[in-house]
């Protein structure tokens, strides 16, 4: 046991000094906010540049609409002035182009919703022919309504196509009646198959990493003289998982404080925060119970950080042994590619289980993947707010821990016996053998 938590510190202490890990620890995090900032900040930007867009309106009922438009709702439409046109059709078709584009309606559109076309040396830009789809269609259907001369037929039509919202409400253990949202535990249930996912990816590809270059640099031939091939093939493993945990712990601090750090200099100026706070205040008026703190209330919360510790200590250990004896059998990152191809079709195949069982929880895929223990850490979390029966838990974990140990015992056997293997490439018949040798 002792040597188990030498090899644990050591694995530990070399890693977390590399200046590669130092380096991507600290970039990481400015990385990720600025792939989500910078689509923000550009987004933001607006164009100076003016577009114009001239109206020749053979009927003359519509290019008004576009003036008045522009003048009251200018967002719908950035960046294009629309003006009367001033010649003929043909006349805007030269060499150096007047207008932007040219909106030719040549017949009542209520009549004949063909009338309309777009004109423009260049493609037409796909704003610009929503701007004009969007503001015509409500005026034909205006047009059309005013046929039937009903009295408040607009009011009437706007009662009849309200849309409806359905509040979803869960009955607690002691009868009490509390918002939920299935969107909510959607998201809850996918981020943390997401995260063991990534992470039994990444990490384990490490422990694979980590045995081959010790294998080819020799090292390991003076390390198996004083520690068991058992304790140093798991301690390495644990070694690796408390870097991701470290790695993860620093990167969530880290993007914590930039987002805080990047909110606050992104604030708007105080006029328009004094705005934005009385529209809040409006509707925290107006809806008094926060929903979103209401759903997450409503989900077990406690059972699901418990069993996400446990589904990504299994799903991990299970994981990193079979890299392990991957790393241990064979020479070079070449070799091993046949090996890593079925747990990886394996593990793309739980995350499109997970995502798959998401709208049904309680399906046969969603049950079977979430008992079978190398897809069972992925897909039990996506279940888990939703609620699942004690006893699908308590199997779904057993069998997890159990596949677990058996695979550590596998990979075991294989790892003390290719770790010291040099110059062949073993079949899976050899590395059957392997396990039987005493």
């Amino acid at each position: 046991m002792r040597n188990l938590f030498i090899v644990i510190g050591r694995e530990y202490a070399t890693r977390v000094k590399k200046k590669s890990f130092i380096i991507l620890t600290i970039l990481m995090p400015f990385l990720i906010v600025g792939i989500v900032l910078a689509p923000m900040l550009l987004g933001s930007v607006k164009d100076n540049e003016e577009r114009p867009v001239a109206v020749l309106d053979q009927t003359g009922k519509y290019v008004q609409l576009f003036i008045d438009a522009q003048k009251t709702d200018s967002t719908k439409a950035e960046g294009y002035t629309f003006a009367p046109a001033d010649r003929p059709l043909e006349q805007y078709n030269t060499e150096e182009p007047i207008v932007n584009a040219v909106i030719y309606i040549d017949d009542d559109i209520a009549e004949n919703p063909d009338g309309v076309k777009i004109y423009s040396q260049g493609e037409v830009q796909a704003d610009l022919r929503r701007y004009t789809e969007d503001l015509l269609t409500t005026q034909m259907r205006k047009d059309k309504l005013a046929k039937y001369e009903i009295a408040e037929l607009d009011s009437i039509i706007a009662d009849v196509q309200e849309d409806l919202s359905i509040q979803t409400v869960k009955w607690t253990e002691d009868g009490e009646e509390t918002f939920s949202s299935s969107e909510i535990a959607m998201v809850l249930g996918l981020l943390s198959s997401l995260m063991i996912y990534m992470f039994v990816i990444i990490y384990g590809a490490m422990v694979m990493q980590g045995v081959m270059e010790e294998k080819t640099n020799r090292i390991v031939e003076v390390i198996v003289g004083s520690v068991r091939p058992f304790d140093l093939m798991m301690g390495k493993i644990i070694g690796i998982m408390l870097v991701g945990f470290t790695q993860m712990l620093v990167w969530g601090a880290m993007i914590l404080s930039i987002s805080m750090i990047a909110g606050i200099s992104l604030m708007p100026d105080p006029a328009a925060m004094a705005e934005q706070q009385a529209a809040a205040m409006e509707m925290a008026q107006q809806q008094p119970l926060n929903e979103l703190s209401a759903a997450l209330a409503s989900l077990p919360l406690t059972q699901i950080v418990i069993l996400f510790v446990l589904y990504f200590l299994g799903g991990y250990i299970l994981y990193s042994s079979f890299y392990a004896a991957i790393g241990a059998a064979v020479n070079s990152q070449e070799d091993s590619s046949q090996f890593m191809m079925p747990m990886m079709i394996m593990m793309i195949f739980a995350m499109y289980a997970a995502m798959g069982s998401m709208e049904n929880t309680d399906g046969p895929l969603a049950f079977w993947t979430s008992l079978f223990p190398l897809t069972s850490p992925v897909v039990m979390m996506v279940r888990l707010p939703f609620g699942v029966p004690t006893w699908q838990i308590v199997l779904s974990v057993a069998l997890l821990f159990a596949t677990a140990l058996l695979f550590v015992w596998v990979s075991a056997r294989i790892y003390r016996v290719g770790i010291l293997m040099y110059g062949k490439k073993p079949s899976v018949k050899e590395m059957i053998k392997w396990m039987r040798y005493k």
